[in-house]
């Protein structure tokens, strides 16, 4: 489970709960670093699980961004993940006008114990070191990042690329 910063409930118009929507540190320790900022600054949207029973999935994550603005006001950017191991293209941040910063290298470990492919965290947690693992190079990830401050977008001008091809915005 990510760190939790702030977790936002969503609901619908039936005041029925329809999942959350989750910022957090995020997993890389060095996600403010890279962008000459302390840890804090920059947030990672960690979890959108929603059951699709809202009005509309751009709309609550529109709402939420909004929200941790005010909840967490010297916050200057969020970063978010979009997995192509899970067939995601991160169509719902270019809905909310994301910028994209193009793919991110990730790769998983096979489990010793069992021979399963696991995240290097969980071999981490269980092992104590990543040391003598078998890497297995995982389909990338789409990097998108929201940004509050003008500090911000200064520095990631020349990173911003073109949404990834065959992701299309219904």
């Amino acid at each position: 489970m990510p760190v939790n910063t702030f977790g936002y409930a969503v609901y619908n118009e039936n005041n029925e709960f329809c999942g959350c929507i989750v910022f957090g540190l995020g997993a890389n320790n060095n996600l403010a670093k890279s962008l000459n900022c302390n840890q804090g600054e920059i947030i990672e949207l960690v979890r959108m699980a929603l059951n699709g029973k809202q009005e509309s999935t751009s709309k609550a994550l529109s709402i939420s961004l909004r929200l941790i603005k005010k909840d967490i006001p010297l916050c200057k950017a969020i970063i978010s993940y979009a997995d192509e191991s899970q067939n995601h293209k991160g169509i719902i941040y270019q809905a909310t006008n994301w910028l994209y910063l193009g793919e991110s290298i990730s790769h998983s470990a096979i489990d010793p114990e069992d021979n399963k492919i696991k995240h290097t965290r969980i071999l981490f947690s269980k092992y104590g070191t990543t040391k003598g693992l078998q890497y297995v190079q995982d389909k990338p990830k789409h990097k998108y990042i929201y940004i509050y401050s003008k500090e911000i977008k200064k520095i990631i001008e020349g990173m911003i690329k073109k949404y990834p091809k065959n992701a299309v915005i219904v």
